[in-house]
């Protein structure tokens, strides 16, 4: 998402139109299309995708169709059984695909895409608002929890509240809005920069989890060896509050080099209101462990917190499939906590 809306901003401030093509319904077994977005440029290049096959076919030439008549428009495709795994859906089902023209260096675009890839720096949770006429895009706005809603005059705060959801709602009459998550609140502290996380740190760096890397050693807390985490830090186990704050948004995944440090970094976890604390180790470990975090005053209730052994149960065995299980275990924790925070 990030990419995207960094190079719809670069194509703008360029004086490039485009069209960004996005999914805003979809029916069938399972919803997983929507919120789908590819941008198709003047060139005919592309970026992101809507699914792939027959509707993402049809859906670049009819963008191409509306960068030629600068025009906004929805259309909607009944898919044939074999159409509908490319979007996530199976046994037939429909989809409706929003087309949006944008013209090179209009200054509003500009300005709310600034706006938005500065987001992709903070800690706050966003949403991106599509107020919908007959006549195409009447706003586009931003809502950041806390505050009001940002570039959408007219609008009212309570037509929006019930819309912010985990996945994009699509509110149909007049008005007609389309709201979706834009950016989360929260960080992945990996602690241990070992085997493990050098696996793990590519892939939910990919998925859209910002990650910060945490190790007592320079060599294995370092940017060049984690090019894609957010931030890396060397420090104590001992006492990791010298160095950062575990709030409730973050997640903690604890993989040190040794059995004490993951006990360590536990223990003061425990004590902080993190959402996710996943710890590495067989089931013996972790028995081990819990007495010791009993003994230490962590009460049986605060230990049903610990996700462990961490990941979800693949069987996996190699530092990458390992990776591959936490990073599941976190989507899944993720989208879990989205239904709970935003369904209040």
């Amino acid at each position: 998402m990030e990419k995207l809306f960094r190079a719809m901003l670069q194509a703008l401030e360029a004086g490039e139109d485009f069209v960004l093509c996005s999914i805003v319904a979809s029916s069938g077994s399972t919803p997983r299309g929507m919120g789908a977005k590819m941008a198709v440029f003047s060139n005919g290049a592309t970026l992101g995708t809507i699914g792939g096959g027959a509707v993402e076919y049809e859906s670049i030439r009819l963008a191409m169709k509306a960068l030629k008549e600068k025009s906004t428009f929805t259309m909607g495709f009944n898919l044939a059984p074999n159409q509908t795994a490319d979007i996530g859906m199976i046994c037939g089902g429909q989809v409706t695909v929003y087309f949006q023209y944008f013209a090179g260096e209009s200054p509003d675009a500009i300005e709310i895409l600034k706006y938005i890839v500065t987001l992709f720096d903070r800690d706050v949770n966003t949403w991106l608002i599509t107020h919908i006429t007959e006549g195409g895009v009447k706003q586009i706005g931003i809502y950041e929890e806390g505050k009001e809603l940002m570039f959408t005059a007219g609008i009212s705060e309570e037509e929006i509240k019930p819309l912010l959801k985990s996945c994009g709602m699509l509110r149909k009459g007049e008005p007609a809005y389309y709201v979706e998550p834009l950016t989360q609140a929260g960080m992945v502290y990996v602690f241990g920069g070992g085997h493990v996380s050098q696996e793990l740190v590519p892939v939910i760096t990919h998925i859209g989890f910002r990650t910060v890397v945490y190790d007592d050693r320079e060599a294995f807390a370092n940017p060049k060896l984690f090019p894609q985490a957010f931030n890396t830090v060397v420090g104590s186990f001992k006492n990791i509050s010298e160095h950062i704050k575990l709030t409730k948004n973050d997640y903690a995944v604890i993989m040190t080099r040794g059995h004490q440090a993951d006990y360590e970094v536990l223990e003061q976890a425990l004590r902080t209101e993190a959402c996710y604390i996943g710890v590495i180790g067989s089931r013996q470990k972790i028995a081990i462990t819990t007495k010791r975090l009993l003994e230490a005053g962590i009460s049986e209730e605060e230990c049903k917190r610990i996700y462990t052994p961490i990941g979800l149960p693949i069987k996996g065995e190699t530092p990458a499939e390992i990776a591959i299980s936490i990073a599941g275990e976190l989507i899944l924790h993720r989208a879990e906590m989205r239904e709970t925070s935003y369904s209040k």
